[in-house]
């Protein structure tokens, strides 16, 4: 059974930076795209990013352009969410998933979800 572990959340300044990562584990691993979400307290999960597996081509959603980018290793099975000029409003419990197809730009039919990791951003 793969798992999918998060790592690098914690709690920032506006205006800074924050790397979070994820890997996968266990079993046979080789997702359509992989991706980030997040959700925020009293709100809904939203999608943030998602890369291509296989090309690596990437996606992101319209509030995160230009401010994070998505990466990968597939020799690690890793993928990593580079984030910066970090906004309050980006403050949320960021999880790691794999998907098998990018839908309306997108990562979906979500396969596999991590537990979550923490980010903070304080004013």
């Amino acid at each position: 059974q793969v798992q999918l572990v998060e790592s690098g959340g914690g709690l920032v300044q506006a205006g800074g930076s924050l790397r979070v990562s994820c890997v996968a584990s266990g079993g046979t691993f080789n997702p359509y795209a992989m991706g980030w979400f997040r959700q925020a307290p009293g709100k809904e999960r939203e999608f943030v990013a998602a890369i291509s597996w296989r090309t690596g081509i990437t996606y992101y959603a319209d509030s995160v352009k230009g401010r994070f980018a998505i990466s990968r290793d597939n020799a690690k099975n890793t993928v990593s969410l580079q984030m910066s000029i970090l906004k309050p409003e980006d403050t949320a419990l960021y999880y790691c998933a794999a998907g098998s197809r990018i839908y309306n730009g997108r990562l979906d039919r979500i396969q596999y979800w991590g537990q979550g990791t923490q980010v903070t951003v304080s004013s």
